[in-house]
């Protein structure tokens, strides 16, 4: 119904910021993360999503449409209404959280408010399909057709082996450059220099 709001920044507050447009003030609940980057008096434009209950109806922020998609998926979950979609990005903000259910990181995501290691899991379960893995590691890019996905995966299981969160071990294996002739043992050298 709203798709996104321009306005000026009347005011924040713990959990929510209100923005000012054509003389309206629009009450936008919104992740911590972003609400520390947001100053009173500044335009901005807020991708929302409007959540109607029987007992209330409340608008969801985002500074940007990717991260607007993202809480669509984390809400179409069994078990994660609007506030837990907005608890978990606000703990597992920018690529951390897809970097989570990517590996598998069930502790990563119960950090949040309210959400147990089942839902974790179960999020896990339910969006690990619904995650560009390429385009997390940085492979969308067509000249880069010389990477390893195997040995990518081999280095990242024997990071978390070895102690490192998959999150991070995902992370790491990010920054390397592994190609068709780099084996697993080489590619685990180069990413555990990043982890340090």
């Amino acid at each position: 119904m709203i798709s996104y709001i321009i306005g000026v920044v009347d005011s924040v507050e713990s959990d929510r910021v209100i923005i000012e447009n054509q003389q309206i003030g629009y009450n936008i609940l919104m992740p911590q993360t972003s609400l520390e980057m947001i100053g009173i008096g500044e335009k901005l434009k807020i991708y929302t999503y409007l959540s109607v209950r029987e007992d209330a109806m409340q608008l969801f922020g985002f500074l940007s449409k990717d991260e607007l998609e993202l809480f669509k998926k984390l809400i179409s979950v069994s078990g994660v209404g609007p506030k837990g979609g907005l608890a978990i990005i606000s703990a597992c903000p920018g690529d951390s959280l897809q970097m989570a259910i990517l590996s598998g990181d069930a502790k990563a995501i119960s950090k949040a408010q309210g959400i147990g290691a089942k839902t974790a899991q179960r999020i896990i379960i339910e969006l690990k399909d619904k995650i560009d893995i390429n385009q997390m590691i940085g492979m969308s890019e067509p000249d880069r057709t010389d990477i390893n996905p195997t040995v990518q995966s081999d280095v990242v299981e024997a990071l978390a082996a070895l102690g490192y969160s998959r999150t991070d071990a995902l992370q790491a294996v990010r920054k390397i450059n592994i190609t068709e002739q780099t084996d697993v043992e080489e590619a685990l050298k180069l990413a555990l220099k990043h982890m340090m």
